[in-house]
C-alpha cells in the first residue's frame, strides 16, 4: 500500500520517553543533586594514623610524667639573665655571621662566574678548602692564630709595610667567632648563590642584554631578584645550620646559649637535663622564627612565577573553617 509523498508512517501509538525501559539501568529513586559521593574506603591510613597518634601520645606523656626531665627547674632557668646573656650573643654572633658569609658568598659565586681564570681558580679553591675543614677545626686555628702571626701588616710584598695591626688585640674571642664562621658560611653560600644564578634561564640573559642594559643593572634588577627563588630556601637551610653552629664558639672561650648552658651545668650538676631543654627550647624558637620568615620572603618572590601564591596559615584557617560551615550546612539541609 503506497503512501502519499510527504506523508509520516506510524507503526503505532507513540511511547513516552520516560516509559522505555533502560536495560542495566535503574531508575533513580532520588534526585541526582541529592545524592551523595563516599569517599574510597582506605582502611591502611586509618592504621598508620592511629599507630603514630599513640607513639606521638606516648612521647607526649613519657615528657610531662617523667620526673627525670625537672620540668620546674627547666621554668626557673629558661629566663634567667645568664641564659638571655647567652642567648643575646648567639644572635650577634648569627646576624654578623650572616651577612658577612652571604656577602662573601655572593662575591665567590661572581668569581666562580667570571670570565678570568684566576678569579674562578682562586673562588674553587677557597670553596674547596673550607668545605673540606671542621668548623671547630677552623674556629680552634683563628683561636690560636697569634702564636703563628703575631702582627698583621699590609704594604708591598717582600718590601715596606704601611699598616701594621698587633694581632692579640684585635683577635677578641667574638671577632674570632665571627670571622671563622663568616669564612665558613661564605663558602656553602658561594654554592647557593651560584646554584642560583644558574637556575635563571639564559633568554633571561639574552632579553636584558638585547635592550642594552648595563651588566650591573641586568644582575641587580633581572637576574638575581629571579635567582632568589632558588637561593631563599636553600640559603635558610644554611641560616638554620649556622644557629645551631654557633654552638662550637664556645671552644673558643665565647659563652654563647650553648657556652652558658655548660657553665651552669658544671655549676649545678642536678640541673643538667633542665639546663639542655633551655637550650633545646630556645633552639626550637629561633629556627622556628627562621622558618616563617623564610615562608614570608619565598611567597614574596614566587609572585609572577605562580598563578596563585601559597596561602598564608591564617589564610588557611579562614578557609577551613568555610569548609567546615558549608560542610555543616549542606549536612543539615540533607
Amino acid at each position: 500500500m503506497s503512501q502519499p509523498p510527504g506523508s509520516a508512517v506510524s507503526f503505532g501509538p507513540a511511547t513516552p520517553a520516560d516509559a522505555i525501559p533502560r536495560t542495566g539501568l535503574p531508575a533513580p529513586s532520588e534526585p541526582v543533586a541529592a545524592r551523595r559521593v563516599l569517599p574510597l574506603r582506605r582502611p591502611g591510613r586509618w592504621i598508620v594514623t592511629a599507630v603514630v597518634l599513640v607513639l606521638v601520645a606516648q612521647i607526649a606523656h613519657g615528657l610531662v610524667t617523667n620526673p627525670f626531665y625537672q620540668w620546674d627547674r627547666f621554668r626557673y632557668w629558661f629566663l634567667r639573665p645568664a641564659v638571655l646573656d647567652g642567648l643575646l650573643i648567639t644572635l650577634e654572633v648569627t646576624l654578623y655571621s650572616a651577612l658577612s658569609g652571604l656577602l662573601g658568598g655572593i662575591l665567590l659565586a661572581l668569581a666562580r662566574l667570571s670570565p678570568s681564570p684566576v678569579l674562578r681558580a682562586v673562588s674553587w679553591v677557597y670553596t674547596w678548602l673550607f668545605r673540606s675543614v671542621p668548623l671547630i677545626v677552623v674556629l680552634l686555628f683563628l683561636y690560636n692564630f697569634s702564636a703563628l702571626y703575631q702582627t698583621l701588616s699590609l704594604g708591598v710584598p717582600f718590601g715596606p709595610a704601611f699598616l701594621t695591626f698587633d694581632e692579640s688585640r684585635l683577635a677578641t674571642d667574638m671577632a674570632v667567632a665571627v670571622v671563622g664562621l663568616s669564612l665558613n658560611e661564605a663558602a656553602y653560600a658561594s654554592e647557593v648563590v651560584r646554584g642560583g644564578l644558574l637556575s635563571v634561564d639564559q633568554g633571561q640573559h639574552e632579553a636584558a642584554a638585547a635592550l642594552g642594559l648595563p651588566k650591573r643593572y641586568r644582575f641587580a634588577r633581572i637576574v638575581f631578584p629571579q635567582a632568589l627563588r632558588s637561593i631563599v630556601p636553600n640559603y635558610v637551610n644554611q641560616l638554620i645550620g649556622l644557629i645551631k653552629g654557633t654552638s662550637l664558639v664556645f671552644y673558643v672561650s665565647l659563652l654563647d646559649l650553648f657556652g652558658s648552658v655548660q657553665s651552669m651545668g658544671s655549676t649545678y650538676p642536678g640541673d643538667i637535663v633542665p639546663l639542655l631543654l633551655v637550650a633545646t627550647a630556645w633552639y626550637l624558637i629561633l629556627t622556628s622564627v627562621v622558618s616563617v620568615v623564610q615562608f614570608y620572603v619565598e611567597r614574596h618572590y614566587s609572585r609572577g612565577a605562580l598563578r596563585t601564591l601559597p596561602p598564608t596559615p591564617l589564610q588557611k584557617a579562614r578557609s577551613g573553617l568555610r569548609d567546615l560551615r558549608a560542610r555543616i550546612r549542606r549536612e543539615t539541609a540533607v
